[in-house]
């Protein structure tokens, strides 16, 4: 029979074929005891103990299998497999011991049971891990495996290389290691070396591929280790976060794109947790744009607040849906992970909140009203937007109605039904505004800042961040798809800046603000320097083991584009409109009181701005929206056509769908 066959057989014929090989192993091992013990080839006293043969196989066999020798597939099997040999070959002896003893020969010949016992754990468990490693070779030689070479020789990358050991593939070669300490120690089998050797590491071993197994470094020192890896010719991916693997969303041999917030070297900012739980933990919280980017995090984020009451508002009844399983499949998960002993109260809903999906449009004031008044809303986090700044400037009736109307009718319901903090999400393209969406989002503030001058009871208060990585429409997913599918890879113009921070300090941020909100006032993030876009596409592009193809180097792998800016966007985004900026009991927040309109004059813009916006009067729009934000400044003569169509809000650009 070929060895291929022998391979295939089914399950039971390959365990008889282990059995019958255990068999032959047990006789081999009396006859071995008392051939050494005697120290004859056949001893003359064998006829006469011929009935122990039998006796061994009748005996230990069956230990054997209830030990469970026989359940375990070999190749997959680990170090626990010689505990269960050890134990099966010492209760079997024992018990032949016992026999021996009852038949009358007391302990005659006792080294012969010791002896017994260690050929019989040689043959069964040295055959065992002689047969295990030749199938691992033989799947290592039949798969093709890329060769990884693996930074970090720490737990995270012992658990990465032993899970490897099965995988079809990725083969780890080498450790690489920032400790001076470990250079040279061997981790299950491979070598520690230094990072400087990288490059001789990955020419000796035809490496394609880093994999960085550093789950708790800090995104300083991951930026650093990451640049330096940038310039050789492999590709680098990161190990789940510890979040990802403690929570069982992600095995550790699971491997992601390097995150982008590695790239950006901006450690996260850590929430204060009393001001986390101020306005959500025991209150009745409603989000609108639940499903957006932002809102969708919002809700993860309060979720394990605690909130009595969570309800979902959004227009969209796909990512309604969605937003709604996942956060049901977190509560579950949250119900489950609670002491049975706990005393605290029972809520509502699975895991104590109670989840409230509803569909409808932020424009509707008395469908938000109705429902903030059932539910007895306290706090409302204003996620609902518009928020794609070319898509908005060739609809910017729409723009108009979803971020100026949509805030401002939300707000007035929120008064109405006698909520207690309402806290609009802003965006850094509200200062000095160049797009219809950052004046529908300044205006959107000058709402709040009206109303709340008016002294009205709910506290209304507005968060501006920048650009917020891996949302929808970020840079980010959209440089990753672009170098899956080959390039180009396009950016806008080579010195275009932005701020950045991710979903969860976005949500956070949102979050915190409404506890330090006493009305009218505008939070901010402290971001740190701004990001040039055209480095973070070269740092994605050397990370993806890719070269940059330019007038230095024709022979680069991927291009870079420049597009040219477009409309409405600008070079440098600002945070603050003035200079009075002021501390908040967080470090890294800040509070502004910017200049405002009175609520009259606001007022009398929006009714106003309605009636144009009624009837398709674009250039009537763009004028109340320069008139009531002062710092508006459209790009003149592009595209001003579209201002003029005053027949249909989405307008088909040519040379464009």
């Amino acid at each position: 029979m070929k060895l291929e066959s022998l391979l295939n057989l089914p399950t039971p014929v390959r365990r008889a074929l282990l059995i019958a090989g255990d068999m032959l192993a047990v006789l081999v091992a009396v006859w071995a005891s008392f051939a050494i013990r005697v120290g004859e080839w056949w001893p003359d006293l064998l006829p006469d103990v011929a009935w122990l043969f039998p006796l061994a196989v009748v005996i230990v066999i069956p230990t054997f299998a209830a030990v469970g020798l026989y359940r375990p597939i070999l190749r997959y099997a680990d170090e626990s497999l010689l505990y269960t040999i050890l134990f099966g070959a010492s209760a079997g002896v024992l018990l032949m011991m016992a026999v021996w003893v009852l038949a009358g020969d007391g302990l005659w010949l006792r080294s012969f049971w010791l002896i017994c016992w260690l050929v019989l754990m040689a043959l069964v468990g040295g055959g065992r891990l002689l047969l295990r490693r030749f199938l691992r070779r033989r799947f290592r030689r039949a798969a093709v495996r890329t060769p990884a070479i693996i930074y970090g020789a720490g737990e995270a990358g012992a658990q990465l290389v032993n899970a490897l050991r099965y995988s079809a593939e990725f083969e780890p070669v080498v450790f690489v290691d920032d400790n001076p300490q470990l250079w040279g120690s061997i981790v299950w089998g491979l070598k520690v070396r230094a990072p400087t050797k990288l490059p001789r590491l990955i020419s000796k071993h035809q490496a394609q591929l880093i994999l960085l197994a550093l789950p708790s470094t800090p995104h300083r020192r991951r930026r650093e280790i990451l640049e330096s890896l940038a310039g050789l010719p492999v590709r680098v991916m990161d190990l789940p976060t510890l979040a990802e693997l403690t929570s069982g969303a992600r095995r550790i041999d699971e491997f992601r794109e390097i995150d982008v917030a590695d790239i950006l070297g901006r450690d996260s900012i850590q929430p204060n947790a009393a001001l986390l739980q101020a306005r959500v933990s025991g209150k009745v919280v409603m989000v609108t744009g639940a499903g957006g980017s932002i809102g969708a995090e919002l809700c993860r984020q309060i979720l394990p607040l605690q909130p009595r009451r969570l309800v979902l508002f959004e227009r969209s009844e796909y990512a309604l849906y969605a937003i709604e399983q996942e956060l049901h499949a977190m509560l579950t998960n949250m119900a489950q992970s609670h002491s049975p002993g706990s005393d605290s109260t029972s809520m509502p809903g699975e895991g104590g909140v109670e989840l409230i999906p509803l569909l409808g449009s932020v424009a509707h004031r008395r469908r938000l009203q109705a429902a903030m008044e059932q539910f007895e809303v306290q706090t409302v986090y204003h996620a609902a937007a518009y928020k794609h700044v070319p898509i908005v400037e060739h609809n910017p009736i729409e723009g108009v109605q979803n971020n100026v109307f949509g805030t401002w009718r939300a707000a007035e319901a929120a008064i109405a039904a006698g909520v207690e903090t309402f806290v609009l999400v802003s965006t850094d393209k509200a200062v000095r505004p160049t797009s219809v969406m950052g004046a529908t989002k300044r205006l959107a503030e000058l709402i709040l800042q009206g109303l709340a001058g008016e002294g009205v009871a709910t506290c209304l208060c507005m968060v501006r961040f920048g650009n917020v990585l891996d949302s929808s429409g970020s840079v980010a997913p959209l440089f990753r798809a672009q170098i899956r599918q080959g390039g180009p890879v396009t950016v806008t113009h080579p010195d275009v800046e932005r701020y950045f921070m991710t979903i969860p300090e976005a949500a956070q941020l949102v979050i915190q603000a409404s506890a330090l909100a006493q009305g009218g006032e505008v939070f901010l993030l402290d971001m740190g320097e701004p990001v040039r876009i055209f480095d973070l596409a070269r740092r994605m592009i050397h990370l993806s083991g890719l070269t940059v193809r330019d007038d230095e180097h024709p022979d680069g792998d991927l291009e870079i584009q420049f597009t040219g800016l477009r409309s409405g966007e600008k070079l440098r985004e600002e945070l603050l409109i003035g200079t009075n900026d002021l501390p908040t009991e967080h470090p890294m927040i800040r509070r502004a009181r910017e200049q405002s309109l009175p609520w009259p004059t606001v007022q009398d813009c929006l009714e106003r701005l309605a009636a144009a916006s009624r009837n398709f009067d674009y250039p009537a729009v763009r004028a109340i929206l320069r008139e009531a934000v002062a710092e508006y400044q459209p790009e003149n003569g592009i595209e001003d056509w579209v201002w003029q169509a005053g027949k249909a809000d989405a307008v088909t650009l040519p040379g464009r769908v």
